[in-house]
């Protein structure tokens, strides 16, 4: 696979890029400098191991500033990501064998540190662009006839009603369409597209024009299913994905996995085709603002607050 990325020269004068080196600085040096003040500040004590940990972490990090202050590359900003993941192994152990002294320090500085990865892993994949792109199927099959099914699927404009992503579809002509999505991380992308094959009650295609934020294309078949029992609904997506494989692997971390939510996106179209309506569920009232709530929790009853707001 090749990969693109921005050119070094504006990577320099990025901002956030530039903000993460500076970080990266400010942490390693105490690190370094002085790593049972440092690990005592954290509220994990000073033994032995926990000075040559905060060492270790202090080096990569100064490592990681000199690579964004001097010659930026999302390498660098991938490897903050990698040992953001690692500061946060190291700090749910310490929570785990916890003494109690200076509980509210680790916690805090748990907190930080997620929030630290939240936006390294933003940085990494906004400033990385994989030249493959993804492929993506489902499928589903549905009590309805492949003309019904078409139907649905026809009326470009609902299928937000059922694609958790899409904000927006608008129709602007008889083959042509413009789409406003939600990306990973809380980005949103626009593109325009045209429809390339439609049979009715068969297939629907189509592919985004030049000038897409992400460039994608794929089909819908619509087949018998066997015994006469319905339509298999058959998908089939290809998209780039920001940041390529490293995008995928950051975005499923984050509960943002591109197969899952498609097969939720079918489940959903099976709900609207048979029922005629999404079934939300007291884990998840919300609907499509549940993509917030990501990473997910176990199902629980609701508040007094979310009953209100659910029932108003």
């Amino acid at each position: 696979m090749t990969t693109e990325t921005r050119p070094t020269s504006r990577l320099r004068h990025d901002p956030l890029v530039r903000g993460l080196g500076w970080a990266s600085a400010f942490l390693g040096v105490p690190q370094v400098v002085a790593p049972a003040d440092f690990t005592r500040a954290l509220g994990v004590g000073d033994a032995p191991r926990h000075r040559s940990a905060a060492t270790a972490v202090g080096v990569r990090e100064l490592v990681a500033a000199a690579g964004l202050l001097g010659r930026p590359h999302p390498v660098w900003l991938w490897g903050r990501v990698g040992g953001d993941l690692m500061d946060l192994t190291m700090l749910a152990r310490a929570l785990r064998n916890h003494d109690g002294r200076g509980l509210g320090r680790t916690v805090a500085a748990t907190a930080a540190v997620t929030a630290i990865t939240a936006t390294d892993v933003y940085a990494a994949v906004t400033r990385t662009r994989g030249s493959k792109p993804m492929e993506l199927t489902a499928t589903t099959t549905v009590t309805r006839s492949p003309d019904e099914a078409y139907a649905l699927w026809k009326d470009l404009e609902r299928l937000p009603d059922f694609m958790a992503h899409l904000d927006e579809v608008r129709v602007t002509g008889q083959r042509t369409s413009h789409w406003k999505a939600r990306a990973p991380f809380g980005r949103t992308v626009e593109w325009d597209a045209e429809t390339t094959h439609d049979v009715p009650g068969q297939l629907i295609a189509w592919r985004s024009v030049e000038g897409a934020d992400i460039g994608n294309s794929g089909e819908v078949r619509f087949v018998p299913a066997p015994g006469g029992r319905g339509t298999e609904i058959r998908v089939s997506v290809r998209y780039d994905l920001p940041g390529g494989p490293l995008g995928k692997a950051a975005a499923r971390y984050f509960g943002e996995e591109p197969h899952q939510q498609l097969d939720d996106d079918l489940r959903r179209f099976k709900q609207i085709a048979e029922i005629g309506e999404v079934v939300r569920s007291e884990g998840a009232p919300g609907g499509k603002r549940a993509r917030g709530e990501f990473p997910q929790h176990p199902a629980r009853p609701l508040t007094e607050d979310e009953l209100k707001e659910a029932l108003a």
